[in-house]
Parts: C-alpha cells; sequence; structure tokens
C-alpha cells in the first residue's frame, strides 16, 4: 500500500497529516483511559486515505452554486468489532472536523468509515470490490505494521452480475415499502412516524445504489453522509436535493435528524409541507436510484455476455487439445 501524499498540494498534504493525528490522539484519549476492558484494549492499525484525493481527480469548486467539494475519505482499520460499534466515539470524531471545516481551519470535508481487520481482510480475500480499490489505490496515512494485505480474488462477471441483482431485487423494494408507510402516517396525520418512514425510505435508496455500484454501503444511519457517497459514483445524486434556500436545507436537516429525533425526541416538530416537499424529493431519488441501477446491470450483463462468448469461442480447441 502506498504511504506518500507527493501528488497532493502542501495544504491538502497539512490537512491530512493533522486528520491522522487528531485521530490517533483522540482514538488513544478515548481508549486508554477507559473503564471497560474491551475499550483499553481497543487498538487502531491503519488509517487508510481512499477515493479521489487518494486517486488524484478530486473536485474543489466551493465557489460553485453546488459547491461542491469531495471529501477525505478515510477507512479506519480497528481490532474489535466492539470498538467499530462505538457509535459515541465515531461520531464525536466526525463532529470535530466538521467543527474545524465550520471554523475555516479545514477546507476539505472528511468522510469515515471503520471496519475491523479481520472484516477488511476477508472482504480483500472475497474479492469485495470496494475493498479491493481501497487496497489497490489507497494510502495509508498510519499502520502499525507493515505486513501485506490479502491478495483479492477475482470475480466473474457472471458473479458480479448476480450479487448486482440480488443487491437491487433485496433493497430497491424495501424503500417502497418504507415509502408507503409514509404515506400512510401522513394520511393518518402522523408526522414524526412519517417522517422516520421517509427517512428509512431514503436511506435504504442510497444503500441500493451503493450496493450495486459498488458492492458495498456504509453501516450508517446517517444520509448526508450517504447522499455524498452516492453522489461520488453519480454526479446525477447531487441534484436531487436541492439546497438553493434556508428552507430547503432545513427541510432536509429535519430528515436527517428523523431517524432519532422524530421517534424519541418531544420537541421535534415537522410540518405537512415539509413532509410533501421531502415525498416529492424522494420520489425523485427512487427515480435516479433505479436510472443508475439498471444502467450498471445493464453494463454487467454486457461484460457477462461478452466473457461467456469469449469462453465459448474457445471451448471448442480446448476440447480437441484434450481429445489427441
Amino acid at each position: 500500500m502506498r504511504t506518500g501524499l507527493d501528488h497532493l498540494p502542501a495544504s491538502n498534504q497539512r490537512e491530512l497529516r493533522m486528520v491522522a493525528d487528531t485521530t490517533l490522539d483522540r482514538f488513544e484519549e478515548a481508549h486508554s483511559r477507559a473503564a471497560t476492558q474491551w475499550k483499553k484494549k481497543g487498538r487502531l492499525h491503519k488509517i487508510i486515505l481512499y477515493g479521489s484525493y487518494a486517486r488524484g481527480d478530486w473536485v474543489y469548486e466551493p465557489h460553485t452554486k453546488k459547491a461542491y467539494r469531495s471529501d477525505y475519505d478515510l477507512l479506519i482499520v480497528v481490532n474489535h468489532k466492539r470498538v467499530v460499534d462505538n457509535v459515541d466515539f465515531w461520531e464525536s470524531l466526525r463532529a470535530t472536523f466538521m467543527g474545524l471545516l465550520e471554523q475555516r481551519q479545514m477546507k476539505v470535508p472528511v468522510g469515515i468509515i471503520v471496519h475491523t481487520r479481520q472484516e477488511f481482510h476477508n472482504a480483500l480475500a472475497q474479492g469485495r470490490f470496494f475493498f479491493a480499490d481501497v487496497a489497490r489505490e489507497g494510502i495509508a496515512l498510519y499502520e502499525d505494521d507493515d505486513k501485506p494485505l490479502p491478495k483479492p480474488r477475482p470475480k466473474t462477471p457472471e458473479s458480479e452480475l448476480a450479487l448486482a441483482r440480488e443487491y437491487f431485487d433485496q433493497w430497491y423494494p424495501g424503500a417502497g415499502e418504507f415509502y408507503d408507510a409514509f404515506e400512510f402516517n401522513v394520511g393518518k396525520g402522523r408526522p414524526q412516524n412519517a417522517a422516520f418512514q421517509l427517512h428509512q425510505s431514503v436511506e435504504q435508496l442510497y444503500h441500493t445504489a451503493l450496493l450495486v455500484s459498488t458492492f458495498y454501503t456504509p453501516h450508517v444511519h446517517n444520509i448526508r453522509h450517504l447522499r455524498n457517497e452516492a453522489a461520488k459514483i453519480d454526479r446525477r445524486f447531487v441534484y436531487v436535493w436541492p439546497e438553493d434556500t434556508h428552507w430547503q436545507r432545513a427541510c432536509f436537516n429535519l430528515l436527517k435528524d428523523a431517524y432519532v429525533k422524530a421517534r424519541y425526541s418531544k420537541p421535534y416538530r415537522i410540518s405537512a409541507e415539509h413532509l410533501a416537499w421531502l415525498g416529492e424529493q424522494a420520489q425523485e431519488l427512487a427515480r435516479v436510484v433505479r436510472l443508475v441501477c439498471e444502467e450498471r446491470i445493464a453494463a454487467l450483463e454486457r461484460r457477462a455476455a461478452d466473457d461467456a462468448e469469449t469462453t465459448v469461442v474457445h471451448l471448442p480447441k480446448r476440447a480437441a487439445r484434450l481429445g489427441r
């Protein structure tokens, strides 16, 4: 795995060193002084930069209408599932980087996903493309050893196609069921429950798109994070949620917060006007997800057909040699 950042401007190199140092310091502080044994034994094995800043094709357009900026995408590899599931710590770390961004101490947002070393190695051995890309293109900002990663086992075009179809058939209909529950609760005058059901529909749609396109989706419920991840695979996702006005931005934030607050926070309120607009945008998201997934599956079908044709062309020659 690469370790150099020379392809990046000096300002990005400084930011990434600060991100890595902050992550290590916060992790050490949170786990070394903890009372519980599993926290004391928590270890951070790797901080890997992947995605556009690792490849060199990042986008930084803060002054355009959409103000799109690529994230620093980080895969953090730890030693135990309970460390991965320590949601409070990882959300606090994300909030720290968001605060630095808002205070203009950083220019680039930080996206974080966390997996155990076993999960990472198993995914590589299975040929999961997201993790294979991370291993191939990623840059280690920190690692506690230099042991080589497992070599990804190549997938056949047929197995890729089968997996993409499986993900679409499993996840996309579920998003529709949540949307039906959203409409039912709107009709019954239950705005909080309607908001939660719509959040679930939108979350499921993003998981669908990411799984079909990359065979991976992060284990998060934050739809803003999922929206950012989807925008990296297809720019059509950038335009699903307009944020040209404060009202539109507030609408999306109400939906993002609905996963927790619509169920557990009494002060949470969302209006019929908010729900109507959010429902329309969710339908547009469903349209884009279906389109992106159908294009992806069609491309995989062509690859599988080409592979099958090549195999058939060569089979007679192999049979002739075996028959001699």
